[in-house]
């Protein structure tokens, strides 16, 4: 699990985060959403430790992360997945390379440990026989894939994703979100995904929390964010009018 406790954020004097509390559960995909501009990448920024807070705590598992040694940060690194929004794989690397590239850095496995623990990640995500190919020789969604082996290869236990849909089509997208969701189940992660995408937010989000002018104005699901009275988030959501036909069915049949 992870906690945000009264986390405050500036910028030059501007105020970003006010005051945010949330709880993120492990084996669960939560999502943090909101418009451009609202504080979420922010807030997933200082979650990571790339932005230190200006007030509040964010705790791992019981742990301080806000105020612990640079050195025992480290060591929360090392349990951490992170996949980039533009999947940030190095061109000049193969896809193997890529994925292997965390356990390089970060353990002690032998060569045959890494080649092992790689291909098994590389088969996590179907790309069985993309050992030796380059991330210009791949498309949007198999680069996202290797992305996504390459932040389990340490087996996290926590996983950050920023905008993970970004630039794919929408079957693409539905077959990340799946993706993302399957891993998150099979290793119990506690899983941060910061989106704007509503098929994200309806097909996969289980814990949900909806930033506003950087506050926290409302968290729930997504079973319950398509009947909430929050005006602040109805507008966000119902900008798509696909999605207000689908408010009032629910809302015709009582749900």
């Amino acid at each position: 699990m992870i906690e945000v406790k009264n986390v405050y954020k500036s910028f030059d004097g501007v105020e970003v985060l006010k005051n945010v509390s949330a709880r993120f559960e492990p084996g669960k995909v939560n999502l943090i959403i909101g418009r451009s501009g609202s504080g979420k990448t922010v807030l997933l920024k200082s979650i990571v430790g790339l932005h230190e807070v200006d007030k509040g705590e964010i705790i791992y598992d019981g742990r301080s992360f806000t105020n612990m040694s640079e050195k025992d940060r480290k060591q929360i690194r090392k349990e951490i997945g992170m996949l980039f929004q533009g999947s940030a794989l190095f061109d000049s690397k193969t896809v193997e390379e890529n994925v292997r590239f965390p356990l390089d850095v970060f353990s002690d496995l032998s060569v045959a440990e890494k080649k092992e623990r790689t291909n098994f990640c590389l088969k996590r995500v179907n790309l069985e026989n993309a050992n030796n190919l380059y991330p210009s020789e791949l498309s949007g969604g198999m680069q996202k894939r290797v992305a996504i082996a390459r932040a389990i290869s340490l087996n996290p236990k926590y996983l950050f994703c920023d905008e993970p849909n970004s630039g794919l089509d929408p079957k693409t997208a539905i077959v990340i979100d799946e993706l993302i969701y399957e891993i998150t189940k099979e290793y119990n992660m506690t899983t941060i995904i910061n989106t704007h995408d509503m098929n994200s937010v309806m097909g996969i989000g289980e814990k949900i929390i909806f930033i506003s002018e950087g506050q926290k104005v409302w968290e729930g699901s997504n079973n319950e964010i398509l009947i909430s009275d929050n005006k602040q988030l109805n507008d966000f959501i119902y900008a798509s009018k696909f999605l207000k036909q689908v408010r009032e069915g629910f809302l015709k049949k009582g749900i």
